[in-house]
C-alpha cells in the first residue's frame, strides 16, 4: 500500500502535459534527446563527467548545466518530471555489485531528496536488470519502498532496445513514477510480444560478441551487436566485436556505435576536446538509448489504455519479475513482454555506414587464448575464421 503524503508545492500536471524536465546523471542526454523528440521540455542537466559536460554543453546550449547532484539545493520552479539514469556501476555485473551501498548507485538517495523537497508529480527512472536480483532484490526494494513512502505510485518495465529498431540487444530497467495519474498507461498501453532469439544457420548475418570475454561467455547476438558497455571484463571501455558474413572480424565504427542508441553520428565528439577519443565509447557505452526513452516519452504525452495483462502478486520481493507495478494496492507481478512495440531495423551488416577497424591481432590472440581454454560451446565456423583472422592481421 502506499502512504498518503501532504502534497505542499507539488505542481499539478494534466494527463498528457508537455513536461519541464531535469535530468540528473545525464550522460550524454540520450533520455531528454528522447523527450524532447515527444515536445517535452528540458530545463536543468546535472552532470559530472567533463567529457559528457562538454557533450551536453555542445548539444544542448542555452540549458543550465550543474555539476554535483550533491550539491543541488534544489529543482527549478516549473519541474514536473525528473529523469534519472543513476550510476550503474555498483549495480551491473561488469561493476563492483555493491548495490546501493555503492559510492556511486547510492546516489539515487539525492534522487529522493530533491523529488520530495519538490513534490515532483513524475519520475523517470532508468538502469541495468541486474538491479533486480541484485542483494537478493533488495536494491529494488529499497526504490519502491521509498517511492511508495513518499506517496508515489509506480510501474516498472524491462524493455529491449532491438524493439525501436537498432541492432544491439540492450535491456534496461525503465521505472515511471507518479503522485497523481496512472504510470501504467505509460508503459503497459503497448505490448508486441516475445521474441525468440534469431538462430544461426551457417553464417548469412553478421553477429557481434564481446572479444574482451571467451572464458565464460561470448555476449553473442545474432544479428545485432551486444549491449554497448562503458566498460568490460577487462576493465576498459571498448566496442564489441562483430564476424561479418565475408569472414571479416571487424569492431564497429564510434560514429555507428552512437547511431545504435539512436544519437546522430558525431553526437560525443565535443568531448575530445576534455577527453581522450577513446572515451567516447565509455560516454556511449552508459547512454540511454534515444528510441526507447521517446517511446516514454510520447505515452506521457497520449497516455494509452491499460492491456489486459497476466499478473501475479508479488509475495517475494527477493524475487523481482521483468515487470511489475504498484498503484496503490500492493505490489503486481506482470507478465509483459520486453517489445512493448516493433520497429523495422535494418540487419546488422547494412546498419554499419562507416568503414569498420579490423579486430586487432593482440584483441585477436587474446579472445582466442581464453576460448581455448573454455569449455563452451561455439557457433560453427566461428573459432575457425577468427583463426584466419588472426593470421591476416598478424600479417
Amino acid at each position: 500500500m502506499l502512504k498518503s503524503r501532504k502534497k505542499t508545492g507539488a505542481t499539478r500536471t494534466p494527463v498528457g502535459a508537455i513536461h519541464k524536465v531535469v535530468g540528473l546523471f545525464a550522460g550524454i542526454g540520450g533520455v531528454e534527446r528522447g523527450l524532447s523528440r515527444s515536445g517535452h521540455e528540458t530545463l536543468l542537466f546535472c552532470e559530472n563527467e567533463p567529457a559528457a559536460m562538454a557533450v551536453l554543453s555542445h548539444r544542448f546550449p542555452g540549458i543550465d548545466l550543474h555539476d554535483d547532484v550533491r550539491s543541488l539545493r534544489g529543482l527549478p520552479d516549473g519541474t514536473t518530471l525528473v529523469v534519472a539514469g543513476f550510476p550503474c556501476q555498483d549495480l551491473s555485473q561488469a561493476g563492483t555489485t555493491k548495490g546501493l551501498t555503492g559510492s556511486r548507485s547510492g546516489l539515487v538517495g539525492e534522487v529522493f531528496r530533491l523529488i520530495e523537497a519538490h513534490r515532483t508529480p513524475w519520475l523517470l527512472l532508468e538502469n541495468v536488470p541486474f538491479m533486480l536480483q541484485l542483494g537478493r532484490g533488495e536494491a529494488m526494494n529499497v526504490i519502491t519502498e521509498r517511492l511508495e513512502d513518499l506517496g508515489y505510485r509506480w510501474a516498472y518495465r524491462v524493455v529491449d532496445s532491438r524493439a525501436f529498431g537498432l541492432p544491439q540487444r540492450r535491456r534496461r530497467v525503465y521505472l515511471v513514477a507518479s503522485l497523481e495519474d496512472d504510470p501504467r498507461n505509460v508503459l503497459f498501453a503497448d505490448e508486441a510480444g516475445a521474441r525468440s532469439e534469431p538462430e544461426l544457420n551457417g553464417h548469412p548475418v553478421a553477429c557481434g560478441f564481446y572479444w574482451t570475454e571467451g572464458l565464460r561467455g561470448l555476449g553473442w547476438a545474432v544479428d545485432a551487436v551486444p549491449t554497448l558497455k562503458g566498460g568490460s571484463t577487462i576493465g576498459i571501455p571498448s566496442p564489441p566485436a562483430i564476424w561479418l558474413p565475408d569472414g571479416r572480424v571487424v569492431t564497429p565504427d564510434i560514429r555507428d556505435a552512437e547511431r545504435l542508441q539512436g544519437f546522430t553520428p558525431g553526437w560525443t565528439s565535443a568531448a575530445e576536446k576534455v577527453a581522450k577519443k577513446g572515451a567516447r565509447w565509455k560516454l556511449v557505452g552508459n547512454a540511454v538509448s534515444v528510441p526507447a526513452a521517446a517511446w516514454v516519452g510520447r505515452r506521457m504525452r497520449k497516455p494509452g489504455a491499460l492491456l489486459d495483462f497476466e499478473t501475479f502478486s508479488l509475495q517475494d520481493s527477493r524475487r523481482w519479475p521483468a515487470a511489475a507495478w504498484n498503484v496503490g494496492n500492493g505490489r503486481v507481478g506482470v507478465a509483459a513482454s520486453e517489445w512493448p512495440v516493433e520497429r523495422v531495423a535494418p540487419s546488422l551488416e547494412t546498419f554499419l555506414k562507416h568503414d569498420p577497424a579490423p579486430l586487432s591481432a593482440r584483441a585477436t590472440g587474446g579472445f582466442l587464448g581464453r576460448a581455448r581454454q573454455a569449455k563452451l560451446r561455439f557457433p560453427k565456423g566461428f573459432l575457425t575464421a577468427l583463426e584466419s583472422h588472426l593470421d591476416r592481421v598478424a600479417q
